[in-house]
């Protein structure tokens, strides 16, 4: 690797740390987009979280009471706060961070908040949200009481970190129910940024869904700008482009990923370029065994046909042979109302199924469904429709 691009990699994380260490303590204009929270949830937080607040969209509104949360890049700890009321008591959110100067304004009003509210359930961690393994906090300790000073040292080091992940991650394996984040992806060098989404996808139990607030462009940004640190510490120059957005969240794993909002005015343009906020959720949950239940789905439209994120195709109003997962993954966020499920009159144990081949993609016979053997004859009853029957 050249040196010219390891300096570039350092000024991006390093004006991403000093800026915002500085934004922590006057407020910077420059570094916020215009976003509306619910002004239910803003009373409690203090003004000085408020004044410090650095985001590009709210992913708070899809929380439910009870998640377990975890918020990328946690800054002052206002989202944080916010969720914290919408997850209540029985929920808990958990903020990651790496700047000092931030995670100590999150921190400074933790027990003021929670005595507000009557009940303490945020936690603020310092890490890097690309490896939600390690934490910080733990390894300050152990460089505190033995700094590095020769490469014996720092081979030593190296060992250690890979203990903690292993021994005592930040955050747990299939442990939380939603991962957001405001404005905060395009601040991760892009060698990481891979890596971010499977953490993000490790976290997240099956079911868990991630809801990201970022700001994506329109076309590719010049390797100049992408050089350009007050561009990139802006959340500007290191943006997604927005197809390629959506699409990293599909090479990680996700399922269902679908834009909630996107600004249709840009935030700003630069040399052509429309830089915008959207806010863009994605699930976990499609991996695993294909079972064969004889179950079909049946697309209710109104497009003639869709493509699952597993390449098959429904055809408007046709039974699709589906696997049991499939059958289950649809009638869950974020397709349920979509589809008619179709059951096997006879049921099959998941012990017993076999594997399905889903790959062919088949439109399912209904005799596959109710059974070859089905040879019901229903009789219409004259009193069924009589002034007197409530059947009808």
């Amino acid at each position: 690797m050249n040196s010219a691009n390891t300096q570039a990699r350092s000024t991006e994380e390093e004006s991403v740390y000093s800026r915002y260490a500085n934004a922590a303590n006057q407020k910077e204009q420059a570094l916020c987009c215009p976003v509306e929270y619910n002004p239910e949830y803003l009373s409690i937080i203090p003004d000085e979280i408020l004044e410090r607040d650095y985001g590009c969209g709210d992913p708070t509104p899809y929380l439910s009471a009870g998640d377990t949360v975890v918020d990328l890049g946690s800054g002052g700890g206002k989202i944080c706060y916010i969720a914290s009321q919408i997850v209540g008591p029985e929920g808990t959110v958990i903020g990651v961070d790496c700047n000092a100067e931030m995670l100590a304004l999150a921190r400074k009003y933790q027990q003021q908040v929670a005595d507000q509210l009557g009940y303490s359930n945020i936690e603020f961690r310092c890490g890097l949200i690309q490896d939600l393994k390690l934490d910080l906090d733990q390894l300050n300790q152990e460089l505190s009481a033995n700094p590095i000073d020769n490469h014996d040292r720092w081979l030593e080091m190296r060992n250690l970190e890979e203990h903690l992940r292993r021994e005592t991650p930040m955050i747990e394996n299939n442990s939380v129910d939603c991962v957001i984040s405001n404005c905060v992806l395009n601040l991760v060098r892009e060698a990481d940024r891979s890596q971010l989404l499977q953490e993000v996808f490790r976290v997240l139990k099956r079911g868990g869904k991630a809801v990201i607030s970022d700001i994506v462009c329109d076309e590719d940004v010049p390797q100049q700008m992408r050089e350009d640190p007050t561009l990139w510490s802006g959340c500007l120059s290191g943006a997604f482009r927005e197809d390629a957005f959506l699409k990293a969240f599909e090479e990680a794993g996700f399922h269902g990923i679908q834009i909630l909002k996107r600004e249709e005015t840009p935030w700003q343009t630069i040399q052509g370029i429309e830089f915008r906020s959207v806010t863009v959720s994605a699930y976990k949950g499609k991996q695993g065994p294909c079972l064969e239940r004889n179950q079909a789905m049946i697309y209710q439209g109104p497009f003639k046909k869709v493509e699952d994120d597993d390449g098959h195709v429904y055809a408007r109003g046709e039974r699709i042979a589906v696997c049991d997962k499939t059958f289950q993954l649809l009638q869950a966020a974020p397709y349920q109302g979509q589809f008619f499920p179709i059951e096997a009159y006879q049921n099959i144990p998941l012990e017993e199924a076999q594997e399905m081949d889903c790959r062919r993609n088949a439109v399912r016979h209904p005799q596959e469904t109710k059974g070859k053997n089905y040879d019901l004859t229903s009789q219409i009853m004259d009193s069924c429709c009589s002034p007197d029957s409530d059947c009808c």
